[in-house]
């Protein structure tokens, strides 16, 4: 008889990403892209953003090894868009004088 798994403190609608449902703007995936560009344990997200709960970071974080697949191509996905936004949009008027002064490339 197959067990239906489930992710306390996760939500997922069909077509949605998976969220937090105590808050869901917050996506698994911006929980995973800490643990995957930083290295960083649950508890170290967990300092970084007390705002969450670490139950919710286990749930999302488990939600992620069960997902793979999905939450990378959401993550991939949102990797392209920012580069298409980046390569579209000109640099600030902010941006060009910290270039022009040489504190930034």
């Amino acid at each position: 008889m197959p067990v239906e798994v489930t992710y306390p403190h996760i939500e997922k609608v069909e077509g949605s990403p998976a969220r937090l449902q105590r808050m869901p703007r917050i996506r698994v995936a911006q929980i995973v892209i800490d643990y995957l560009n930083n290295g960083w344990s649950a508890d170290e997200i967990y300092i970084h953003y007390p705002h969450l709960r670490l139950a919710e970071i286990h749930s999302a974080m488990a939600y992620y090894f069960d997902h793979r697949a999905e939450i990378d191509a959401e993550i991939e996905e949102e990797q392209k868009l920012i580069e298409e936004w980046r390569k579209n949009t000109p640099a600030s008027p902010f941006l060009l004088r910290m270039r022009a002064q040489g504190i930034l490339p």
